[in-house]
This record gives structure tokens, sequence and C-alpha cells, in this order.
């Protein structure tokens, strides 16, 4: 089963740091919750796992991260990710993730991807719409948090924080990065997409 995205999240950072965090591949790993880089292959090649919670059952997969195109000028990078479990199921995603700068306030920037997800096993039942919805929960997940960790970076030279341009300038109060959790919680998730479902179900009939 194969989910195609098409999303833009606005951010309140600076596109030099934004770009900044997203070519840090642990770091912005560390953004997704259950997700981690464990080990760099190649300068372009990285393992990793994430985890997944329902109930007391844990689930790990494994897999690799490449960078297939990194361009810097563009603030442009191009990933291919694959993994698979110990149950059989796997996926595969390639992703092309753009920084632009918002040409009305230079302190901002939107972050532009598309992904093609391949699933194959266990979760390709669930079907595409609800991986699609569950998709949407993680990545505003994973957009909050490296919303919050790019702020935590001090400022790159011609970039501008909090309106001031400097090298050395950062935010009065720089925020706290957040805290992540270390595996995706799928109960939670279930319970989510049920409410949602029930409210849209309540609200055809009303």
């Amino acid at each position: 089963m194969e989910v195609k995205l098409d999303k833009q999240y606005p951010l309140d950072v600076d596109a030099a740091r934004a770009w900044a965090l997203l070519t840090d591949l642990k770091a912005t790993a560390n953004c997704m919750p259950g997700a981690e880089i464990t080990e760099q292959l190649s300068d372009t090649s990285f393992k990793g796992g994430v985890k997944v919670k329902v109930g007391p059952a844990v689930a790990q997969f494994g897999g690799t991260v490449d960078v297939l195109e990194a361009v810097a000028a563009e603030r442009k990078m191009v990933l291919r990710g694959k993994g698979a479990d110990k149950g059989g199921s796997s996926a595969s995603m390639d992703l092309t993730a753009i920084i632009t700068p918002d040409p009305a306030n230079p302190a901002h920037c939107v972050l532009n991807g598309q992904a093609a997800v391949i699933v194959n096993g266990k979760f390709a039942q669930f079907g595409g719409r609800m991986m699609v919805q569950v998709s949407d929960m993680l990545l505003a997940q994973f957009v909050e948090n490296f919303r919050q960790t790019a702020l935590t970076l001090p400022a790159v030279d011609g970039s501008t924080a909090s309106g001031v341009t400097g090298s050395d300038s950062v935010p009065a109060s720089a925020p706290v990065a957040p805290v992540v959790a270390r595996e995706i919680n799928g109960l939670a998730i279930f319970w989510a997409l049920l409410k949602g479902w029930f409210s849209g179900l309540l609200g055809k009939r009303a």
C-alpha cells in the first residue's frame, strides 16, 4: 500500500536555523516520537529505529536512512528510509524536504515536505485513509518538536533571530528543547482516531 503526502508547515523560526537542524539528521530524528539514529554508516547513510508501543507490547522497527541529495543553496534535502520489524512488516519512504524563508518576515519560514510511503505486512490492513490520519498526527508532533528545537539553536551567520540580524544574535529567552517520547504510543493514536471518527459521525448526523 502506498500513501502520498504533501504538507506545508509555517514555522516561527528563521530559515537558517531550520536548515541547520534539518541537516543534523540525528537531532531531526529525535524530534519524531519513537525515532532515533543509532549509528552513522557513512557521510550519507545512517542506521536507526522506531519504537511503537500498544498497551504493554512494544515493537521495534530497524532500518536505514540515506541522504540522496542535500542542496544548501535551495535548503533542500532528499531522503530515503526503509525498515522492517521482526513480524514481517516493512515500510519505505522517499521524502523531499525544503525550507523556504518567509519574504514578509525573515524570522519565519515554511517547512515543505513531500513523501511517498509504502507499507507492507500487517500495517497495510489499516488502509490508506487511516495511514494518512496517523501520519498527519505524527507529523504534527514532529513539526512542533522541530520548531521548538530549532528555536533553541544559536543564530547562524546572516540569519535573523527575533528580528535581529547577526551571527551572535539569539532570542532574549530561548525556549528549552522539547522532551520527546521515546516510543510512539499506538493506543493513544488509536483513541484519538476513534474520537475523531465519532465526532465526524455525530457532525454528519447533526
